[in-house]
């Protein structure tokens, strides 16, 4: 029977921009001390967001994992006394100025090393009622794309959230 692992001690190594590592130690099953690097981040929100024709409400940034411009699905991360359903109606309108029907998911883990989890979120019936509002260290561009140009980049890992879009789409029926 597989047990949780006993956290023998843990030291912060890096801590910026929001994220951290960890250098932790745990005692395995077999009594083995060993030694793990784990990344800590706060909890985002993340939306699937479609306008009544069915068009998914995407943004494109550069990203500096992977060295390129990405397309992602609209959000980000929950400001004080925020809930992850307000966070996530307030990311949608300032990324691309469009809001609509905000509707709760799930939860998706990022990794095994990493305490992060997104909320996940569609919209749907979404309308653009305001210009977008970016962040001053935002440079993003707005891209309303068909569900087949989103199938394309899911397939071709050209987008960032496939899980919350596969968690969307399934929600919806449109899988």
């Amino acid at each position: 029977m597989v047990h949780a692992w006993k956290e023998h001690s843990r030291e912060q190594l890096i801590d910026g921009y929001g994220r951290a590592i960890d250098r932790v130690y745990f005692e395995l099953p077999n009594g083995v001390i060993k030694e793990f690097y784990l990344k800590r981040e706060g909890t985002p929100v993340v939306t699937l967001a479609l306008t009544a024709n069915h068009e998914v409400i995407l943004v494109k940034q550069f990203r500096p994992g992977p060295q390129r411009v990405m397309h992602e699905l609209p959000g980000g991360g929950i400001d004080g006394e925020e809930t992850p359903q307000e966070a996530v109606a307030r990311e949608l309108k300032e990324e691309t100025g469009y809001q609509g029907n905000v509707e709760y998911v799930g939860v998706v883990y990022e990794c095994g090393y990493a305490d992060k989890w997104r909320y996940c979120f569609v919209a749907t019936a979404c309308e653009e009622v305001a210009p977008q509002n970016f962040d001053q260290h935002e440079f993003i561009e707005r891209e309303i794309v068909s569900l087949d140009t989103l199938r394309t980049y899911m397939r071709n890992g050209d987008l960032t959230d496939i899980d919350v879009a596969y968690l969307g789409l399934d929600y919806l029926g449109m899988l």
